[in-house]
C-alpha cells in the first residue's frame, strides 16, 4: 500500500532531539463550532439527531463538485458549511506512525510508543495484551489529534491477511498464518483502538477508527515479475471459506471495525475494489458491516491501468463505487467521477451513498460535535503519549513475544558474573531502527541490543561483522578474533527492511549474503556454544545452526519494537523467562521451489500445501513451537465431554450435505446460530509448571479429524490462552468451544459443514477423543 515517508535518517534525527518539544499547541480541526451562529441552522450539527440523519442532511447540502471532492483520501474543506479538510490516510500498525498523510510529528509530540511489530506480538497468543496495545495506540492517536498534529482519526490498521507464504515482505505486519489467530487479533486490536470494551461492549463514539486490510486474499507484493498491482489470485471457494475470509468476518462481526480496505489484487478475475459480491453482498449484507470502505492507494487506477478490467477510467470509477467502495486513496475518483456521471456510467446516488458512510464515520469520531477538546476523549493530550505505562506495555509485549527456539544444555540464561566477558557480533546488534519493523513511528526512546547487553555485562566487546544486513562484505576474521577474546558470544543476525518489506518479497529463505559464513566461523572459534539471535519478521532456514552443537541457543526476536533490546537482554540473562510461540511455520530453504503465485492451501500432487494446517513437507520449526526456561505438563480433565450429540438438537435436519469425506454431515448455516450456541461445550485442560522457574506461556488447543484427508486440515487451532504459573504451581484452563465453529470444515463449495465421527482435542502431546453424533 502506501508509500513510506519516514526513513532511518529521520528516525536518527528524532532520537537525537528532545522527545517532547515545547511548542504552542494548535487547534484540532472540527465542524459545528458553537460560537458560529450558522451552526444552529444546520441539522447535521444537532447531536441529538441520529448520525445517519445528520450525514444525509450534510450530503444533501453539497454541490456535485463538492461531493466529488470528498471521495479521495485528502478531502478538502467546504468553508461555506464550516467543514474542515480531512485526511483519511493515517497509519497505526503497531503504534501511531508518520506513514500516510494524516499525522505530523515534530511539534509538542515528537514520537509515540513503538510496540513490537505485529508478527512478534502475535507470538504471545494473548488476546488481552493485543487489546491493551490497541487501547494504548487509540489513546495516543487521540492525544496527537487533540494537540492539532493530526488531520484525521482514521487509521489503516490492522493488517489481517493470512501469512500464507514465508517470502512475503509484509508478513511481518500480520498476526501470522492461522485464521483463528488473525481473527482474534483483529477483534482485540479493533476494540482497543476504537474505545470499546474487551468483552465487546461498545461506546457511542469512536476513540479512533480502525480499518481491516487488505480485503481479500492479498499476500503477494513483488516476486519474480509478479506484482500486487496486477496479480490475479486464483482461490478456491474452500480456501476462501476457511482461510482467507474468516479474519475479515471476525473483524466486522465481532470487532465492529469502522473501516475496510479493498486490496489491489484480483480474486478469480475480479479486482477486489470492483467486486460487488465482496464489498456489498458479503461485507455489508452477510456480515452487517457499517462503516466506510477505502481503496488501497491507487487501487482504483489499477482496475484500468494494470488489470485492464475496465475499458475506460470512467468505467473503473463506476465499477468501484457501484461495488460499494466509498473513498479512493489517490486522485482517480476526483479526476473521473464527474465524467462517469455525465456518461451515465454512474448515478449520483452512488456518490451520495459513499458520502453518507464517510461523514457518518467522521461524526462517530465526534468531529461534528464542536470543539473535540470539550467532548468525549477531549481530555487526552500530549501527557498521555509515551507514558510510562505504555512504554512498559511495549516492554511486556516484547518480553512475552520473543521465542526461544533452542537451548542445548541449558546454555541460557547466562550468568551475570562480573568476571565474565561477552562478545556481541552482528549487523543488527547496534541498530535500534532495525528493531522496529515497517510502518514504524518515531519511538519514545530506543535502546539497541548491544547497549542493553552492556547494561548486564560491562566487559562487552562489539563487532558489526557485516557491512550491512545484506552482508555483501563480511569482516569474518576480525569477528572471529573478537569472539576468541570473550567467555560468551551473542550473534545478532537476521533481516531488516532492505530484505523484507512492502513491495519487496524475498526470493531466498536463508540468511542474506555472507551471514551464514560469519555465523559458522564465529561458532567454530568461540570458547563455548554461542547464542544466535534472529531479528526478522519472516522465517529463515537456520537448520545449520539448529543442528550445530556449538550453537547452544537460538532466539527469534522478530522486530521487537522500542523496548526490544531491553527485553532480549532480560531473557538472555534470566530476568525474564521466555514463553512466546511461533505464529508461523518455518520452512526449509528449498520451499522457494513452490511458486509464490500458487494460492492453494491444500496439498496436491507435486504441491506440498501451505501453513501448519495443510503443509506436508519438512519444517525447520513448527507453528506453535517455543521453549522456556522451565517445563510444563498438560492433561485433559474428565469434565470435558467425550460425545457431542447434534442429533438431540438438530433432529429436524437430515445429514445429507456434502462433506470433504463424502460422509454424513450437517450444514452449519442450516443448524442456525441459536442452535449452534446451545451446542457449546467446555474443554478443561490442567497445566502444571514442573520446573524450577516461574513462567508465562500460551496454551494452544488444536483439533484434528479422526479421518484425515479429503481436504481436512492436518490439525486446526481452536483456542489459546496465556497462563502464568510459579514453579511447581498447577492451574486449569477452560476453553469454550462451539461445534459449528471449531468442529466444522469447509467443503468444496465453500460451505461449512459438521461431519459425524471422531475428533481429537490436542494440547502438546496429549489427546482427548470426542465423538460427534448426528
Amino acid at each position: 500500500m502506501e508509500l513510506h515517508f519516514l526513513t532511518a535518517t529521520l528516525f536518527t534525527l528524532l532520537l537525537t532531539g528532545i522527545q517532547l518539544l515545547r511548542a504552542d499547541s494548535t487547534q484540532p480541526p472540527f465542524s459545528c463550532d458553537s460560537s458560529d451562529p450558522q451552526t444552529l441552522s444546520f441539522p447535521f450539527c444537532r447531536t441529538a439527531l441520529p448520525i445517519h440523519q445528520r450525514a444525509r442532511d450534510l450530503v444533501s447540502r453539497l454541490t456535485l463538485d463538492e461531493k466529488i471532492s470528498q471521495l479521495v483520501n485528502s478531502a478538502p474543506a467546504i468553508p461555506r458549511l464550516g467543514v474542515p479538510a480531512y485526511e483519511w490516510w493515517s497509519e497505526a500498525l503497531h503504534g501511531v506512525s508518520g506513514y500516510g498523510r494524516g499525522i505530523t510529528f515534530g511539534g509538542r509530540i515528537a514520537g509515540a510508543t513503538s510496540f513490537p511489530q505485529v508478527i512478534l506480538s502475535a507470538s504471545t497468543f494473548d488476546s488481552h495484551l493485543w487489546y491493551r496495545i490497541g487501547q494504548a495506540i487509540g489513546k495516543e492517536a487521540r492525544g496527537v489529534y487533540n494537540e492539532g498534529q493530526a488531520k484525521g482519526m482514521t487509521f489503516w490498521a490492522p493488517n489481517i491477511n493470512i501469512y500464507r507464504d514465508p517470502r512475503w515482505g509484509r508478513g511481518q505486519e500480520t498476526p501470522g498464518e492461522d485464521p483463528l489467530v488473525a481473527g482474534r487479533y483483529a477483534v482485540a486490536y479493533v476494540r482497543g483502538i476504537q474505545g470499546d470494551r474487551y468483552d465487546g461492549g461498545q461506546t457511542a463514539h469512536l476513540q479512533a477508527s480502525a480499518c481491516c486490510k487488505h480485503f481479500t486474499a492479498y499476500d503477494l507484493d513483488n516476486w519474480k515479475g509478479f506484482n500486487r498491482l496486477g496479480f490475479d489470485a486464483q482461490v478456491t471457494k474452500q480456501d476462501l471459506a476457511d482461510t482467507y475470509q474468516p479474519p475479515f468476518r471476525s473483524c466486522v462481526e465481532e470487532g465492529r471495525a469502522s473501516g475496510i480496505m479493498c486490496a489491489y489484487n484480483r480474486v478469480n478475475g475480479v479486482p477486489n475494489c470492483a467486486d460487488y459480491n465482496l464489498l456489498t453482498k458479503t461485507a455489508r449484507g452477510e456480515w452487517g458491516f457499517h462503516g466506510y470502505i477505502t481503496s488501497d492507494c491507487d487501487a482504483v487506477l489499477t482496475i484500468h491501468d494494470n488489470h485492464k478490467y475496465a475499458r475506460l477510467p470512467e468505467d473503473a470509477v463506476a465499477d468501484a463505487l457501484n461495488a460499494g467502495m466509498d473513498v479512493n486513496c489517490g486522485s482517480y475518483l476526483k479526476n473521473y467521477t464527474k465524467s462517469a456521471i455525465e456518461q451515465k456510467k454512474l448515478s449520483e446516488s452512488q456518490v451520495d451513498r459513499a458520502l453518507h458512510n464517510l461523514f457518518a464515520v467522521r461524526m462517530r469520531l465526534g468531529l461534528f460535535n464542536g470543539n473535540p477538546k470539550n467532548q468525549l476523549f477531549g481530555d487526552i493530550g500530549p501527557d498521555q503519549v509515551c507514558t510510562k505505562e505504555h512504554q512498559e506495555l511495549a516492554l511486556e509485549a516484547a518480553r512475552n513475544g520473543i521465542v526461544l527456539l533452542k537451548n542445548s544444555a541449558n546454555l541460557l540464561p547466562l550468568s551475570k558474573s562480573p568476571t565474565s566477558s561477552l562478545a556481541v557480533i552482528g549487523p543488527n546488534a547496534n541498530n535500534g531502527y532495525a528493531l522496529l519493523g515497517n510502518y514504524e513511528g518515531p519511538p519514545c526512546e530506543s535502546v539497541t541490543i548491544l547497549k542493553a547487553l552492556q547494561g548486564y555485562m560491562s566487559n562487552t566487546l562489539y563487532h558489526q561483522g557485516c557491512d550491512a544486513v545484506s552482508c555483501a562484505s563480511a569482516a569474518i576474521e576480525d569477528a572471529v578474533q573478537t569472539a576468541k577474546q570473550a567467555d560468551h558470544v551473542v550473534l545478532v543476525m537476521g533481516l531488516d527492511q532492505s530484505q523484507e518489506t512492502e513491495d519487496h518479497d524475498r526470493v531466498e529463505l536463508t540468511l542474506p549474503g555472507q551471514q551464514e559464513s560469519l555465523v559458522r566461523a564465529v561458532t567454530a572459534a568461540a570458547k563455548r556454544p554461542i547464542v544466535l539471535v534472529l531479528v526478522c519478521g519472516g522465517p529463515v532456514d537456520v537448520s545449520f545452526a539448529r543442528d550445530d552443537p556449538n550453537v547452544g541457543s537460538i532466539i527469534w526476536a522478530g522486530y521487537p519494537g522500542e523496548a526490544g533490546g531491553i527485553a532480549l537482554a532480560e531473557i538472555i540473562f534470566g530476568d525474564h523467562n521466555p514463553g512466546g510461540k511461533l505464529p508461523i511455520t518455518w520452512y526449509p530453504k528449498d520451499f522457494i521451489n513452490v511458486p509464490m503465485t500458487d494460492m492453494r492451501m491444500r496439498p496436491a500432487s507435486g504441491y506440498p500445501g501451505r501453513t501448519y494446517r495443510f503443509y506436508n513437507g519438512p519444517k525447520v520449526f513448527e507453528f506453535g513451537y517455543g521453549l522456556s526456561y522451565t517445563t510444563y505438563s498438560y492433561e485433559f480433565i474428565h469434565s470435558t465431554p467425550n460425545t457431542i450429540r447434534l442429533n438431540q438438537l438438530t433432529h429436524a435436519l437430515q445429514a445429507t450435505d456434502k462433506s470433504p469425506h463424502s460422509s454424513r454431515c450437517l450444514s452449519v448455516s442450516k443448524i442456525g446460530t441459536d442452535t449452534c450456541d446451545r451446542l457449546k461445550f467446555s474443554a478443561h485442560v490442567g497445566v502444571e509448571n514442573t520446573g524450577d522457574m516461574a513462567g508465562k506461556h500460551p496454551v494452544l488447543l488444536f483439533v484434528r479429524h479422526g479421518r484425515p484427508g479429503g481436504g481436512q486440515p492436518v490439525k486446526q487451532l481452536v483456542g489459546f490462552q496465556s497462563v502464568s504459573l510459579n514453579a511447581r504451581e498447577r492451574g486449569e484452563i477452560e476453553f469454550v468451544l462451539n461445534p459449528c465453529e471449531h468442529l466444522s470444515s469447509a467443503n468444496e463449495d465453500g460451505l461449512m459443514v459438521i461431519e459425524e465421527g471422531y475428533r481429537f482435542l490436542v494440547v502438546e502431546g496429549k489427546e482427548y477423543p470426542i465423538n460427534v453424533v448426528l
